[in-house]
């Protein structure tokens, strides 16, 4: 079954890029972010309850305390590459933000060394640092025209920016310190128990933030406009509820690993497809660095 839940894991979260980024893209709308997190929070609470009462995992607020920084790092992350999704493509936030196994890894050699490293492995969080450095110069650098040009097709112009490049870095340095924090706070709970804390604490922030959208901004949510959002929502709790399934067979997980990492080459994938958006040669080259980096990390799951 591990095979079936990766590959389930990878559909369902480049899936939830997709309809994340369909739900956020729009500059109009300010709180698009916010109201992303208002959707993931509510799916994901449901799904925390069903576990709760239905399936019985254990829950208190020992756990919920305990697992507090964790998921403020994580959600925290979530929300402000929620907001990236309006100014940059998709198919360059993606492997960015997938980047924060990288971070991880050098977390990892700083705090316990390269003993355990071999030269594969750090060559791989080479390759993905060296991808990233070369989106962000390929962003920087790319002439005004061609960019034109090649936005044409996707109707959708996207302007040069220091914050296009700089949010799904964010995002990816977050990220890696909720994964290195979660690699620590794990050794002290159960994974189910963690998770449902998680959900919980997303529903508790996306509340904060209908109050915030709804009733202090007096914003209106139009269906056509939110669908994607919960498209995407459900998506990303599918996702991470095979995630776990996956990695739980510990004599499979070198192989679950690079298939679940490989999800933002899907993204990559329906980018192109639904969105029309095309790179140039460049960018592709350094999204293709920062895959293999992030596949070979998966492998020796880092």
């Amino acid at each position: 079954m591990w095979f079936w839940f990766s590959l389930a894991a990878l559909i369902f979260w480049s899936g939830s890029d997709l309809f994340s980024k369909i739900g956020c893209q729009d500059a109009s709308d300010r709180y698009g972010y916010l109201k992303m997190v208002m959707a993931v929070g509510l799916v994901m609470g449901l799904h925390a309850c069903y576990e709760i009462f239905v399936g019985g995992t254990e829950i208190s607020w020992h756990v919920m305390l305990t697992y507090l920084p964790v998921s403020c790092l994580y959600i925290l992350s979530m929300a402000i590459g929620y907001l990236g999704l309006r100014y940059i493509e998709l198919s360059i936030s993606s492997p960015i933000c997938n980047s924060s196994g990288a971070i991880v890894a050098v977390l990892v050699l700083a705090t316990d060394g390269v003993g355990s490293s071999t030269p594969l492995q750090l060559a791989a969080v080479a390759c993905v640092c060296l991808g990233v450095v070369a989106l962000g110069v390929t962003e920087a650098t790319e002439d005004e025209d061609l960019r034109k040009a090649r936005q044409d097709e996707a109707n959708r112009h996207y302007a040069k920016s220091w914050i296009a490049i700089t949010i799904p870095i964010i995002y990816c340095l977050l990220d890696a310190l909720g994964t290195f924090a979660d690699s620590r706070v794990l050794m002290t709970l159960n994974e189910d128990s963690a998770n449902a804390a998680y959900e919980l604490t997303f529903l508790a922030v996306g509340a904060v933030c209908a109050v915030y959208v709804l009733g202090i901004k007096k914003q209106k949510l139009i269906p056509k406009m939110e669908a994607p959002k919960y498209v995407g929502a459900v998506c990303e709790t599918i996702g991470q509820f095979a995630y776990i399934y996956a990695i739980a067979d510990e004599e499979h997980v070198a192989l679950a690993a690079p298939i679940i990492s490989a999800y933002c080459v899907a993204s990559v994938v329906w980018s192109r497809i639904f969105l029309k958006e095309k790179l140039s040669a460049r960018h592709y080259a350094s999204i293709a660095l920062v895959v293999v980096g992030i596949v070979i990390l998966g492998v020796f799951d880092v």
